[in-house]
């Protein structure tokens, strides 16, 4: 049987139709002297107009009088599309309250996907290799100076800081196996000239064995260099942790240059778990944490045996005293300061009011108030502004914008520390020295329980650098020397900031830190982009 569409409403008609028993208009099939529908639709004679066509064809198609089919839906189509254009045109110029509202009731994940199109971002290579050298230079006087200098000796470090295992499960299956993150491969220590030619150079082992001061490197210049184990109450031990130690006795007018030279490969990690943000190449997302599985700020104090909540919540934390023209610095972080709190209300009121306790949100949302009001400042104090003065100021360096977010953090006894090393640029051709931190959030019970995960262990000890846009995430340019540790004194962490001591009275002078790729980086693993955006928490 032949049929065919109606020209009008593109309903299916038979062979032999006079009218459409759909819209009841006269098909122009017929012939009669005083039809006139081809007027309508078609101007032409009664030959010429348009008619059904000899095949079952989609609504709109119809046949011309030299028998080719055309579409007479096409140009309404394309206005669809126009119209279409032009709601989103219109859409991205309402006011972003109104789009956020829109937003959440018709299309939460639309948001994201349009905002992350023209966001900036940084790219990341997934694993590289490289040399990192350490050069420092002390130049004594026209007399007799000396100069002692300790250098934190790094080691590998994991997803989980210091285990090997992560998640530990009621079921009876084994512990899930934590990822290396940075891996010590090799470890020299140079000793220069004035000339920068070596005089000596060491070997340092990785393996954490020791070399006590009785059993010292005597250098080609008669200068001391051992590496003891940790012992905050011996000279001749190190203050920190395992280190390099050097004792320098200096002769009139002598330099001495000394480089340590690291050779790792680091890995990036990421505890964050979301896969509109996290590229798939990246290792940690699967046992990762989001906004959706965090648990509550008193979650925290079950899990990893209430350890962190017990060492890292002070609401005052490392007192750097008064400098030698008299400045009272204070505690770097103060959670009982008036302006920290006034921050941390004004952050929670913006969270949703189901998740006002999800200890995941508030993190993010002071991570994402510091992007949003807190600007990078390249000339910063010697002495790093406390998180008050930062948030005072509205500037701050990698230590300053850390204790701020840290004295937010501890508002809500969220555990919060420091981690030091170095951060290199994307090509590994300018390093600096850095500071920036970790936290814990809890996964909630219930997500836990879904898994089969013992509560103690269901959390994530995570990176965050506040001015480089790291949200829980490790990448392969941030060298880790030293993670902080507990410590009710404070004294590791003036002991880290402090590494020599040196005869400047007698004219000794000490030039800072200069950090350095030596020969080339070894990429892997394909490079990722991570963007410039804060997240939404509805």
């Amino acid at each position: 049987m032949c049929m065919g569409s109606c020209p009008y409403c593109q309903s299916v008609t038979q062979a032999g139709d006079t009218i459409c028993y759909t819209c009841g208009r006269i098909l122009a099939t017929i012939k009669s002297e005083n039809f006139a529908m081809e007027q309508q639709f078609h101007k032409g004679s009664l030959d010429t107009t348009y008619k059904m066509t000899r095949k079952p064809t989609r609504g709109g198609m119809v046949q011309t009088h030299t028998g080719r089919n055309i579409d007479l839906m096409k140009n309404r189509r394309n206005k669809t599309r126009h119209l279409v254009l032009l709601f989103l045109v219109a859409f991205i110029m309402l006011a972003p309250q109104v789009r956020e509202n829109l937003f959440e009731k018709w299309a939460p994940g639309l948001q994201e996907y349009i905002m992350l199109i023209p966001a900036e971002y940084h790219i990341y290579p997934n694993e590289a290799t490289y040399t990192l050298d350490r050069t420092v230079i002390i130049m004594n006087s026209n007399q007799q100076g000396w100069a002692y200098e300790d250098i934190v000796i790094p080691t590998d470090i994991t997803s989980l800081t210091g285990e090997n295992t992560d998640f530990k499960y009621t079921n009876g299956d084994l512990p899930s196996p934590t990822a290396q993150i940075q891996e010590i491969l090799a470890i020299n220590l140079l000793l220069k000239s004035e000339n920068e030619a070596v005089d000596d150079f060491i070997q340092i082992p990785t393996n954490g064995s020791t070399l006590e001061y009785d059993e010292r490197y005597i250098s080609a210049k008669g200068h001391s260099v051992w590496w003891p184990e940790y012992n905050g109450n011996d000279n001749r031990s190190c203050k920190v942790s395992q280190c390099v130690k050097m004792e320098f006795s200096l002769s009139p007018g002598e330099t001495v240059i000394f480089s340590f030279q690291v050779t790792i490969t680091s890995t990036s990690y990421s505890w964050w778990d979301k896969a509109t943000r996290v590229d798939s190449v990246i290792n940690g997302t699967g046992d990762g944490i989001n906004i959706e599985n965090s648990g509550t700020f008193e979650d925290l104090l079950n899990r990893g045996g209430g350890e962190k909540s017990r060492d890292f919540t002070d609401m005052t934390w490392y007192n750097r005293g008064a400098d030698s023209n008299g400045v009272n610095h204070g505690y770097a972080i103060n959670a009982q300061h008036e302006l920290v709190n006034q921050t941390a209300e004004m952050i929670s009121a913006g969270i949703p009011e189901n998740r006002k306790d999800n200890a995941y949100a508030f993190a993010r949302a002071a991570f994402d108030y510091l992007h949003a009001h807190i600007t990078y400042d390249k000339n910063a104090p010697i002495t790093a502004r406390s998180g008050p003065v930062c948030l005072e100021d509205k500037t701050g360096d990698c230590d300053e914008q850390t204790n701020a977010f840290l004295s937010l953090l501890r508002i809500k006894n969220i555990p919060g520390w420091y981690v030091f090393g170095a951060l290199a640029d994307m090509d590994y051709l300018v390093w600096e020295g850095h500071g920036w931190g970790y936290i814990q959030l809890p996964m909630s019970e219930s997500w836990c329980n879904s898994k089969e995960i013992e509560l103690d262990s269901c959390f994530v000890d995570a990176a965050v650098d506040v001015v480089n846009n790291k949200w829980l995430l490790h990448t392969p340019n941030a060298y880790i020397s030293w993670i902080e540790e507990a410590d009710s004194t404070g004294t590791l962490l003036n002991n880290y900031y402090s590494p020599g001591k040196y005869s400047k009275s007698l004219g000794t002078e000490r030039i800072r830190p200069v950090y350095s790729t030596l020969g080339d980086v070894d990429t892997g693993g394909g490079k990722y982009q991570v963007k410039i955006l804060p997240e939404t928490l509805r």
